[in-house]
């Protein structure tokens, strides 16, 4: 048997931009994206605290030290400048490799989207 499991979360991070004419995805600086173990095109769902809106979609590398936290196309309606949103991976395990796995989980300052 499988289990769908956390694998990585940036853990309340602020929105710097949405941008409704694009194609679609979540811009990420890449420094957020290496200390989540997260990879460009990786299916994440975005959890909007400000709102409660949820949504998935993949990610796009942004400007490495940009702090970028963009979300592209329809999802940019989901969300407005300034809320703080939760990015989260899963991956699919069996189940003995599931019980021993450890996610990577991030805290950025919310402030500066800066990696405390």
């Amino acid at each position: 048997m499988q289990v769908h499991v956390l694998k990585s979360k940036i853990h309340r991070v602020t929105v710097t931009e949405a941008d409704l004419n694009y194609i679609g995805s979540i811009t990420l600086d890449p420094d957020l994206m290496e200390a989540a173990n997260m990879i460009e095109g990786e299916k994440v769902q975005i959890v909007n605290i400000n709102n409660g809106e949820r949504l998935e979609t993949y990610i796009i590398t942004g400007e490495r030290g940009s702090k970028a936290v963009c979300l592209n196309g329809p999802a940019a309606r989901k969300v407005a400048v300034g809320d703080i949103i939760i990015v989260i991976s899963y991956a699919i395990m069996d189940m003995e490799e599931a019980k021993q796995f450890k996610p990577t989980l991030v805290f950025p300052d919310t402030e500066t989207n800066s990696l405390v």
